[in-house]
């Protein structure tokens, strides 16, 4: 545990530099929220370093070298220099002029807050990884492999490690920012996984705390004009215990909390004897004799598995996008729209489903908003045009390089054949569902509909879209290879998902409401033990199951993530080490076929190095036909099994391969393996047992 928490340290203060060099930015985006974003700055420069280092690779400008990313961190450093000087001479918060210096003595506590919010989340799930760290199982070795190929790339798009020949047709970008800080802290891809997980629960948690309590600072404002900061008041950690309390149960709430599934199980069962944490992503099953597979996920769930994911990759920057269009309805300038221009343009890059979930979020708060405002449908039309559709199309721009490159998955819209049942969708959306009725009781019994305040406003909205996003793929979906049993999963995983960050983020700004809203003692007495002392216990016994089914908590590892190939393969681990340690750029390697979720294209995903064929499946979901991986599976198998030395030579070469590896899965995938015209086609470079590397000449 010392030697990981010397990474742990080092890893934070690499992240917490480049959030200080971001702080100007943060504090002239966040002017309106009372810790002025300090929470967002990781965020917000982790990705607009990623994003300026992507765009010079992708024009290909420079090459994806760590002394590039560092040049660009100066250079941002100035930029940032410009805009504190531009606050210094320019700040002014009702009536009074603030110099810089004096916001940082009235702030620093609640930073300093933040600060430890943050590396402590940090340093509690860098510590619970070290329990489970492997790289291995569910779709790991798809973004170790990504996150592999990226880094050894000198542009973009980097090449696809499973499909030699090819660029990677996926939504890459979040793996491209795990491969920006694995490159500036030069610590091993194999531990810099699992720090990356961390450090997205970490942000997740930080980033939660700042939007909760936010929420409820503006909450409290009556007007919805430009919102005013009062320095004497809100710089003042005293004055904000409400506010302080609100970002808590939010932090907690949206990064531990899970859905009502442990309750029905209970309640089903009688005790939770027998209890899998999975079922709660995967509630929905059989129906009209057909096997509905649906997916319906949470942070939790995602933190816990640790597959390196675009949903969870994705999620701190929804989060900065989501604080972001919160100023926006108090200030909506032009820097601010173009920041929302390019977060979304990196939606799509990084989860492209969220690149339509978020442009929706945006443009129905502007159309909310100009109804509100103008009464006039035409009126309301054109004023909400004037701003969605530049936006977009600055997100289409900022993207241009990544979609010229890019073929989408998508193969339309159909309708669903199968339709979850009203208790099931209680038992997932109950606890929401709950919070929606109460919300909307309050706004109609304080007649809040036609003049409502900023937060309520903001609240209303993503209660709005996120039904939407629940309630559409009960009848439609969006075409994929799964088009038969697993029509629903990819639709219903990936905007509910969504639904379930809106739903919670906003959940204890109702609650809060809702209990100032009862006058009678009894009846607000009744809602907060109702809340606090069995529906929040409830969606939090979630995460006691899930770490410790997962992590047992009871051996701890470390946190490097190869220790499992060194198990189960140790001669193939080996042979994965010489070639990490003495391979250059990259060139095509051979190892066998296999099908998805297996062991099989480990050593393509743990080196970076492109294979003819990896997993096939993923391949066909990523090109759309199965004709190309199908062909390209019994080439591999005529390059180990085939007697004709010519046919394998033109193979190879066709293939432009440079090594074959000849290890345990090879032998077992390939019965009738041949290894002796591989000594007459090259030399053997590598040998460890019975694993081989042959360097073809």
């Amino acid at each position: 545990m010392l030697s990981d928490f010397s990474f742990i340290l080092y890893w934070w203060i690499l992240i917490f530099g480049i959030g200080v060099v971001f702080l100007p930015l943060t504090f002239f985006l966040f002017g309106n929220f009372w810790d002025r974003g300090y929470a967002f700055a990781k965020t917000l420069g982790i990705l607009l370093v990623s994003y300026a280092v992507w765009l010079l690779g992708s024009l290909k400008i420079v090459p994806f070298f760590t002394e590039i990313i560092w040049l660009v961190i100066i250079g941002f450093v100035f930029l940032n220099y410009l805009i504190l000087k531009y606050q210094i001479s320019n700040i002014k918060y009702q009536k009074y002029k603030l110099k810089f210096k004096s916001l940082v003595r009235k702030s620093w506590r609640i930073w300093l807050f933040e600060e430890a919010l943050f590396f402590l989340s940090f340093l509690f799930w860098s510590y619970v990884r070290g329990f489970q760290p492997d790289i291995h199982g569910l779709e790991k070795f798809m973004d170790y492999g990504f996150v592999n190929s990226i880094l050894r790339s000198r542009y973009f798009p980097p090449a696809d490690m499973w499909l030699a020949g090819e660029n990677i047709n996926y939504y890459y970008f979040g793996h491209l920012v795990s491969a920006v800080l694995t490159k500036l802290s030069g610590i091993d891809s194999a531990i810099t996984y699992n720090l990356m997980i961390a450090t997205l629960f970490a942000l997740t948690f930080v980033a939660s705390f700042s939007f909760g309590s936010n929420l409820f600072f503006i909450g409290k404002q009556k007007k919805f004009g430009h919102l005013a900061l009062d320095i004497k008041y809100s710089l003042e950690i005293r004055n904000l215990k409400l506010e302080i309390l609100a970002g808590l149960l939010t932090a907690f709430l949206l990064t531990l909390g899970g859905n009502l599934h442990p309750l029905w199980y209970l309640l089903k069962h009688g005790s939770y004897q027998g209890y899998w944490y999975p079922d709660a992503t995967r509630f929905i099953v059989q129906q009209f004799g057909a096997q509905d597979n649906t997916i319906h996920e949470f942070p939790i769930y995602s933190f816990v598995v640790a597959d390196l994911h675009g949903h969870l990759l994705n999620l701190p920057n929804v989060l900065l996008f989501l604080a972001l269009i919160l100023t926006v309805i108090f200030s909506g300038s032009l820097s601010r729209y173009l920041v929302i221009s390019l977060l979304v343009a990196i939606f799509y890059m990084t989860n492209a489903w969220d690149f339509a979930t978020y442009n929706l979020v945006f443009g129905s708060l502007v159309l909310l908003f100009n109804y509100l405002k103008y009464k006039n449908f035409s009126k309301t039309f054109f004023q909400t045009a004037k701003i969605v559709f530049p936006v977009f199309l600055g997100s289409i721009i900022f993207a241009l390089p990544f979609h010229l490159n890019f073929k989408s998955l998508v193969g339309g819209i159909a309708l669903a054949d199968f339709h979850s049942p009203f208790w099931m969708l209680l038992v997932l959306w109950g606890f929401p569902l709950f919070l929606t009725l109460n919300f909307s009781v309050y706004l109609i019994k304080q007649r809040q509909f036609n003049k409502l305040n900023r937060a309520n406003f903001f609240v209303l909205t993503l209660l709005i879209v996120s039904w939407v996003l629940i309630i559409f793929p009960e009848f439609f979906y969006i075409k994929d290879i799964y088009i038969h049993s697993y029509q629903r999963a990819n639709t219903m995983f990936k905007l509910t998902y969504q639904s379930f960050v809106m739903f919670y983020l906003t959940a204890f700004y109702i609650i809060f409401n809702t209990i100032k809203f009862l006058k009678i003692k009894i009846f607000r007495f009744f809602f907060i033990v109702f809340n606090f002392s069995f529906l929040i216990f409830i969606l939090l016994i979630y995460p006691n199951f899930a770490i410790k089914s997962y992590y047992g908590l009871k051996n701890y590892r470390g946190l490097y993530g190869l220790n499992f190939l060194k198990n189960l393969y140790p001669d193939d681990y080996q042979a994965v080490l010489w070639l990490r340690k003495n391979i250059d750029g990259q060139p095509v390697i051979v190892e066998a076929v296999g099908e998805s979720y297996t062991d099989f294209a480990r050593v393509s995903a743990a080196s970076g190095l492109p294979t003819i064929l990896g997993w096939r499946v993923h391949e066909w979901l990523w090109r759309g036909s199965f004709d190309e991986p199908a062909k390209r599976t019994e080439e591999v198998r005529e390059i180990y099994e085939s007697n004709d030395l010519e046919k394998t030579g033109y193979l190879l070469k066709k293939y432009n391969v440079s090594y074959i590896f000849v290890g345990s899965l090879e032998r077992q995938q390939y019965p009738k393996l041949n290894e002796q015209k591989f000594a007459s086609l090259g030399e053997v470079v590598f040998t460890s047992g019975e694993t081989k590397i042959y360097k073809i000449n």
